[in-house]
């Protein structure tokens, strides 16, 4: 049984920049590494300051593999997109532990940057 990892992450910073300069897209990624047996499946929710979220992302984790989950590009059930330039937070479900790690390419400005931070695992 794989003891590593989690099926509840949360990752309270999200943002998707309304766009890009040069050659690099702006965007968002969920990292996701699956080191057990079996495939994850994963439900990501989207969080809002103002309205209700999005609740019907889906992706999968292969076994011993990894995912990473593009924010700009994944769409939910009824083909929408997570909304450009509004802040939200993310939380994601897994019906096998799993590890998670966030990362962002903002290139709105010519001064290009990365960041990346693990998410807060909860269960």
């Amino acid at each position: 049984m794989n003891k590593l990892g989690q099926k509840r992450w949360i990752i309270p910073d999200g943002f998707l920049p309304e766009r890009s300069n040069g050659d690099f897209v702006s965007h968002e990624a969920i990292c996701v590494l699956n080191i057990g047996e079996k495939d994850a499946n994963l439900k990501i929710s989207i969080y809002f300051e103002d309205c209700g979220p999005m609740e019907d992302f889906i992706a999968i984790c292969g076994a011993k593999r990894t995912n990473h989950i593009r924010l700009d590009q994944i769409q939910d059930q009824l083909g929408q997109k997570i909304p450009k330039g509004v802040p939200y937070a993310i939380k994601i479900d897994s019906d096998e532990p799993i590890i998670v790690q966030h990362s962002r390419m903002d290139t709105s400005q010519a001064e290009m940057t990365l960041m990346t931070t693990m998410a807060y695992p909860l269960s």
